[in-house]
């Protein structure tokens, strides 16, 4: 007999983000090697003492990675794949109920802090991977085309 799969909304849900990200996984595991806690002491000169609190700058660079590592260099399609990936959530602190950042937050955020700090960030985040052992290799290969100057 053939089946017809019916989809039905449940009210409520047991479901525990944790769960659902194998320990296998790359975000899993890259959430488990970095401690970027440095960045409080490291950006807190760069914002104000009243007013609405901004995004987390442990958010907002992991947010900054994901965009590196995925490739995607817009904002609001980085808000968008993030909050489609279970694994990002979870590797960004969210829940899947939590509302993510808007993208013109990120983009705020971003021209915030100078290019110095950016580089230091990804010293320290490339550090830590190499020192859990996710970054490794001794040959470097280089593609080259040549292309005439416009």
């Amino acid at each position: 007999m053939q089946g017809k799969k019916v989809y039905q909304e449940q009210l409520f849900n047991s479901f525990r983000l944790s769960d659902r990200v194998p320990p296998t996984n790359f975000y899993r595991r890259l959430k488990e090697a970095l401690n970027l806690d440095f960045l409080y002491d490291l950006t807190r000169g760069f914002y104000g003492s009243s007013g609405q609190k901004s995004i987390d700058p442990v958010v907002f660079f992991k947010l900054c990675l994901v965009g590196y590592l995925e490739n995607i260099i817009s904002d609001r399609k980085l808000i968008e794949h993030c909050s489609m990936r279970l694994d990002i959530l979870y590797f960004i602190g969210y829940d899947i109920d939590e509302e993510l950042p808007w993208h013109s937050t990120i983009s705020r955020t971003r021209q915030l802090f100078p290019e110095d700090i950016f580089e230091a960030v990804f010293t320290k985040v490339f550090t830590l991977c190499v020192e859990a052992g996710m970054v490794s290799g001794h040959t470097q290969a280089i593609d080259s085309a040549p292309v005439k100057a416009n």
